[in-house]
């Protein structure tokens, strides 16, 4: 068992924040949090005075581990541009569970990340769900696969229009999302399927059935609309990745109870997609009521630098604890597992940062972080 004490604890649940409060952890889980906490005497102390301590921050779209920062063609297996719809591929089979950046992650206090193919593909293949630290690299794994990448816009047209093959305007990615999904809610309804289009439609099938979201990414607000009509069309759960320009149909997301996971916003306008791309947009979507999460988009934005994005958020005008909320409890409610994660509460997992001080300070760093109640970094006694 492990006890933290001493520290402010920013629970992003009831009751709030704790002040001078005690974590008891007994495994890789959280059994106690308050104020005078008896600690029982098997514990291992770690004294967190003068400290901040948060809910593991979540990374909520990354390519981590499948897009390695050091490598070229030996660490990029992001996107296979072969065929623009491949929704049986899975990103876990080509991530590199000991790439630098998960020790990265853990600096930055991102203790779960979700990692999935890019948007080259209309279809690029299933997402996964991991841990930033684990006692075997198997262990990592924390949900799989736990979402369905597609993507609308630019890089499906310019990928496949190099190759003088469809999609080559925004009509035929729509429509292979569409065929996509269309085939699959009719293979769901025959009893007997070709083992080929089984394997291959088994995630979508999955989609229709709301087993697991389709994750769109859709910078423009044009594409945006696309992707709402085709949810409204086949009745799936859906979250909108990059969301540029979200703000533009705010109204269309909230009708629908779609939410975001924004960014990356410390980037260039790289395309014409981003050319609206603005800190402040996280305040104009949180004073409409659009739910949102930070995401690094890695190795885009380094994926320590998860919290930075949300600081200079805040500069421009969101509130603190709203900032707050998109790196935890927010993301883990989009992804459901905010029964698990994204607050600090007892029967929750034991995934906590320790910070030197408030972690939107650009001054403060990661002391500690705790994963399913391992702990990485320094002064453990």
């Amino acid at each position: 068992m492990i006890a933290i004490t001493g520290g402010r604890i920013l629970t992003m649940d009831e009751p709030g924040i704790i002040d001078n409060g005690t974590i008891i952890i007994d495994g890789e889980f959280i059994k106690e949090v308050g104020y005078n906490v008896e600690i029982p005497e098997e514990c291992k102390v770690i004294n967190a005075a003068g400290k901040y301590i948060t809910p593991g921050l979540i990374d909520a779209h990354t390519h981590i581990g499948l897009e390695e920062e050091i490598y070229s063609n030996e660490g990029d297996d992001v996107n296979e541009v072969t065929d623009p719809v491949t929704p049986q591929l899975r990103a876990l089979d080509g991530i590199n569970l000991i790439d630098l950046a998960f020790k990265d992650a853990l600096k930055g206090g991102v203790t779960r990340t979700m990692s999935m193919p890019g948007s080259a593909n209309i279809i690029g293949g299933q997402a996964v769900f991991l841990k930033s630290l684990a006692k075997n690299m198997n262990d990592m794994v924390y949900k799989n696969p736990w979402g369905l990448k597609a993507a609308l816009g630019e890089n499906p047209k310019r990928v496949y229009a190099e190759q003088k093959k469809t999609p080559q305007t925004r009509m035929a990615n729509a429509s292979l999302l569409r065929e996509a999904l269309f085939t699959a809610s009719r293979l769901a309804g025959k009893k007997e399927v070709k083992e080929s289009e089984a394997f291959k439609y088994e995630p979508v099938i999955k989609v229709l059935q709301r087993e697991m979201p389709l994750l769109v990414h859709a910078h423009r607000a044009d594409d945006i609309l696309t992707a709402l009509r085709i949810k409204d069309e086949f009745g799936i759960d859906m979250i909108i990745q990059h969301g540029t320009e979200a703000l533009l149909v705010a109204d269309e997301l909230l009708k629908r109870d779609v939410p975001v996971f924004l960014g990356p916003l410390l980037v260039n306008r790289a395309k014409v997609e981003m050319k609206e791309v603005a800190f402040k947009n996280a305040a104009l979507l949180a004073d409409r009521g659009v739910k949102f999460s930070f995401i690094t988009d890695h190795p885009v934005i380094p994926i320590e630098h998860l919290r930075v994005c949300a600081a200079l958020a805040i500069r421009e005008g969101l509130d603190e604890y709203t900032a707050m909320k998109a790196l935890t409890i927010l993301p883990a409610r989009m992804l459901k597992v905010d029964s698990e994660l994204g607050s600090i509460s007892p029967g929750k997992r034991a995934d906590l940062v320790i910070f030197t001080a408030h972690p939107f300070d650009f001054r403060s760093r990661v002391e500690q972080a705790i994963v399913d109640g391992m702990i990485w970094g320094d002064n453990y006694e």
